[in-house]
């Protein structure tokens, strides 16, 4: 009995340590603070917004008392819009833009966007709907940011929309892969909403090539927009990836979502390899599931790290540990098949390699072994090569190309937007370009019908 009553307040504890990190503004809170705008007619923050959201009005929407017209103002330019309020790096885009940043601080524009969606979300506010059928149909591959938002666009437009989406349910990063105590899944469900209240038809648990073939996409539809993102980590290519408590950290965020918690991680010592965003939310999550070390291993330096600044301050704070200049060299496992340590090998830098990057160099006799329980990889995303040549478009190690300012693919009823098209010189790949790209897609989509309505008139 004892034990039974232990584990439930275990399980109990590590579903507080899940909850949102960071609390909403109050009424008073997000009145004061919206009142601090200066409301700038030639608005750098709008500019530095992806989707070009009119901060000013909304935050002016916000003082008044218009709360629905504030978040109508958020969601006509970003569909994903509550939840790019939670996790878009404001101060590198629109809060680093502020001209206040120059005399006190900046307004709080992501809290303020989370206050007015917030309130639309809690309120059961729908903002949009499907103009009369245009008599076209669109397949979209992919239920994540991008592909929702070209649905939400081309649903406004009166185009009939299906998305293909391989998961359980939709919303792709924003519903598996970023952290419950940023990102909780009702957030993503609430926008997939807004898309379905357009008449788009989400058809999930579908996966294009295994439950639907790509020729009766391709021949059922009248346009098709690729919006697939990125696949799992790829493996390290070392010794001992088989092993008992070895993760991929993508998954490993996802189970944290979509199953139970359990108490396999309290007590123990977690390595994770990679410092990206990704590798932040699997360190901070096995903090959260109770871990006693968790260690973050990253073959090069600081300055090369691409977290952003805040998640590795929120690292930081939440007591992960890291390891600069230091490789996997191979895990180590006992006889049951269960890890018990990383060897890991100290690196330098070396001069700058194709990517500008300087690249790391391993320290020949400096091997070392850390004592771990657990080894997350979290070293990129690997691409949906199969699926890109199945549908037989012409890509970059499985980088999709596209023409410029079309989103047209080699083939040209194939359109692509998102992270399947993400490489160098493409930008940043974030929750809010994606967003961004999907409308632009959507509109693309949309022109080549025009036009080629206009060619045969």
């Amino acid at each position: 009995m004892r034990s039974t009553s232990f584990s439930q307040l275990v399980k109990k504890d590590l579903l507080k340590n899940f909850e949102e990190v960071e609390a909403g503004l109050t009424k008073q809170e997000a009145s004061e603070e919206a009142n601090r705008c200066l409301y700038c007619y030639d608005a750098p923050c709008i500019t530095a917004c992806p989707t070009g959201i009119n901060i000013p009005s909304f935050i002016k929407k916000i003082a008044s008392g218009n709360l629905k017209g504030s978040a109508k103002t958020i969601m006509s330019a970003n569909p994903v819009g509550a939840s790019c309020a939670r996790v878009c790096p404001t101060e590198e885009l629109c809060e680093g833009a502020c001209v206040l940043n120059h005399s006190t601080k900046p307004i709080m524009i992501g809290n303020l966007q989370r206050y007015a969606t917030d309130w639309a979300m809690q309120n059961e506010q729908t903002f949009f709907e499907a103009n009369p059928s245009n008599g076209k149909s669109v397949a979209i591959v992919g239920g994540g940011p991008a592909g929702l938002s070209a649905a939400r666009e081309l649903g406004r437009i009166g185009y009939s929309v299906t998305i293909f989406e391989a998961e359980e349910n939709a919303g792709g990063l924003n519903t598996y892969g970023i952290v419950s105590f940023r990102l909780p899944k009702a957030i993503s469900y609430w926008e997939v909403e807004q898309v379905k209240k357009l008449n788009v038809d989400i058809r999930t648990n579908t996966r294009v090539g295994k439950d639907i073939s790509i020729e009766e996409i391709l021949g059922n539809y009248d346009s098709i927009l690729l919006a697939i993102g990125m696949s799992n980590v790829p493996d390290l290519g070392i010794v001992g990836e088989d092993l008992e408590g070895v993760y991929d950290a993508i998954e490993f965020v996802k189970e944290t979502k979509t199953k139970p918690l359990t108490d396999e991680f309290i007590g123990k010592k977690v390595a994770v390899i990679g410092a990206g965003n990704t590798a932040i939310d699997a360190a901070t999550c096995s903090v959260r599931l109770g871990a006693a070390n968790v260690k973050i291993l990253y073959r090069r330096s600081l300055e090369e790290m691409t977290a952003y600044e805040f998640e590795y301050e929120f690292a930081k704070q939440d007591g992960v540990e890291f390891r600069w200049l230091t490789a996997p060299k191979q895990i180590i496992g006992d006889e049951t098949g269960k890890v018990t340590g990383l060897e890991c090998i100290e690196m330098v830098l070396g001069e700058p390699g194709e990517d500008g990057r300087c690249r790391p160099i391993p320290v020949e006799g400096s091997e070392f072994i850390l004592e771990v329980d657990h080894v997350i990889k979290a070293i990129g995303q690997s691409r949906y090569v199969e699926l890109i040549e199945q549908f037989g478009l012409n890509h970059d190690n499985g980088v999709v190309q596209i023409n410029p300012g079309t989103y047209q693919t080699s083939n040209k009823k194939v359109f692509a937007c998102g992270d399947v098209i993400f490489g160098n010189g493409q930008g940043e790949a974030m929750v809010v370009s994606a967003a961004q790209q999907g409308k632009e897609s959507a509109y693309a989509i949309h022109q080549a019908f025009s036009s080629a309505i206009v060619e045969t008139a």
